[in-house]
């Protein structure tokens, strides 16, 4: 067991990090369920059924903070976005930039030189750790790799400080109980950052959903289908080639919230239903163990990768809800085929599609509306929050479309204005442990696993989220 373990922290990097002794990190062997060394399943149901909510964070909202003071931790490949939207954000202000990499956090400050930031700057080992600690500190993102979010989350809690982690939040299933259990402990936000879900056409469907447009939703189809190869292959893209040596270490969907977000908003998981058990299926790999071969029989540096058997092209995961709706989930960042975020929903009295573009709505005759109708819905259905900032995100040539700049500005005006966030730490646990729950089921033969619930009950009561139509708040300025 001691040379599984010591295999899989090199595989997955935390050796690299010392981090392969720590508590917590010691907890990030979902993947060791490779070796039998642990049952998902079982483990699952334990710590459910020991859970006992000390608050409810569903519709939680935290005292106003009228200067919002930000670190990033991670500033490689994600946390320069932060700094690019933010810093036109009113309120925010960057107090601190953290990276193992000294190059790449002097990278990121030179991004605010003439502006009115100057955040410290922090490349230690432990560092994060310091950065955590310090009282004059508001809000903490975390960019890392996505097995040293819930660790570093939970120190920043546990230091009062409000938390937003890349995606996923989570690697394994006590991971994604210690994100919930320390939110209800200290009472701070620990939201999942999910710009898909403010892509325009996925707004529309929501409020569409919400004022009955589709009728009762009955299925969703989503996913995250776009190569990574040139990416994950690349000795300088991700930081100790971390991703591809988690495509060596997991099966199942390590990539799942970018399609699932949108549509459990649609069908308000955690507020009204919840996901109640999932199966996954997966393909061989056809395509990765030949390339780092390829790679390797020219250049030594591919060797070990050689060597490793890698999760399949595609992903496929279907996931049926308490109230008895379906969804089907997609993850293939392998074949080169066209980049597609499939966002469906088909309901009794209506369906929308996007990808393949362009995006299509139906409205119960059995055929796509014309391109006349379909503006006539747009014009209706488009919610006030893409209204606000469409224009403001084309001017600044915001990234994605201007989703993520939504996505951000919109966190700033909920802490400014004392609102709940737009996602919760209850979202973030639900879609996180689709990492470790598909692997389970890829791993026995595809069968059943139960979902568990993170709200402990409260999903019954729960009130949607996500204030599209900016009943409240939408008052902060962005800069140009």
């Amino acid at each position: 067991m001691k040379n599984n373990r010591r295999k899989f922290f090199e595989k997955t990097g935390l050796i690299g990090l010392g981090l392969a002794g720590s508590g917590i990190l010691q907890r990030s062997t979902q993947a060791m369920a490779l070796n039998g060394e642990m049952d998902t399943a079982r483990l699952s149901k334990q710590l459910e059924k020991a859970h006992v909510q000390r608050f409810n964070m569903s519709g939680f909202a935290a005292p106003p903070i009228e200067k919002v003071r930000i670190a990033i931790i991670g500033t490689g490949n994600r946390g320069p976005n932060y700094i690019d939207n933010m810093r036109h954000v009113e309120g925010a202000e960057f107090k601190a930039l953290c990276d193992i990499r000294p190059d790449k956090v002097q990278a990121a400050k030179v991004r605010l030189a003439g502006t009115k930031h100057d955040p410290d700057v922090y490349s230690g080992a432990e560092d994060w750790k310091r950065v955590c600690e310090r009282d004059d500190i508001d809000l903490v993102i975390i960019t890392t790799p996505f097995y040293m979010h819930t660790v570093m989350a939970v120190y920043a809690m546990n230091h009062g400080k409000h938390v937003v982690t890349a995606c996923p939040a989570a690697a394994t299933i006590q991971e994604c109980w210690d994100l919930v259990e320390t939110a209800e402990k200290t009472r701070r936000h620990c939201k999942m950052s999910e710009d898909v879900n403010y892509m325009p056409f996925h707004l529309l469907t929501l409020n569409m959903a919400r004022q009955g447009g589709f009728g009762e939703v009955v299925h969703g189809d989503c996913a995250y289908n776009s190569s990574k190869m040139a990416n994950n292959f690349s000795k300088t893209f991700y930081w100790d080639m971390w991703w591809l040596k988690q495509y060596a270490s997991r099966r199942g969907n390590i990539y799942p919230t970018h399609g699932l977000g949108p549509v459990s908003s649609i069908m308000n998981i955690n507020r009204g239903d919840k996901f109640e058990f999932l199966v996954s299926i997966e393909s061989n790999d056809f395509m990765m163990k030949a390339k780092a071969q390829e790679l390797a029989a020219t250049d030594d540096f591919y060797k070990p990768f050689a060597a490793d058997n890698y999760r399949g092209n595609m992903n496929v995961t279907l996931i049926r809800t308490t109230m008895g709706r379906t969804i089907m989930l997609q993850h293939d960042a392998t074949d080169p085929s066209p980049e597609t975020y499939i966002h469906g929903i088909y309901g009794t009295k209506g369906a929308a599609l996007q990808y393949p573009l362009a995006p299509r709505l139906a409205v119960g005759n059995m055929r796509w509306v014309s391109q006349e109708q379909f503006k006539e819905l747009e014009d209706k259905y488009t919610p006030q929050i893409t209204r606000k900032l469409s224009d403001v995100a084309i001017q600044l040539k915001s990234s994605e479309g201007g989703t993520d700049l939504l996505e951000d500005w919109r966190l700033i005006d909920c802490l400014r204005n004392g609102l709940p966030l737009d996602m919760d730490v209850y979202d973030a646990a639900a879609w996180s442990c689709i990492v470790p729950l598909s692997q389970w089921s890829v791993l026995n033969r595809s069968n059943s696993i139960d979902v568990p619930d993170f709200t402990a009950g409260a999903w019954k009561s729960n009130k949607p989220n996500m204030d599209i139509n900016l009943e409240q708040g939408g008052n902060t300025k962005v800069l140009i």
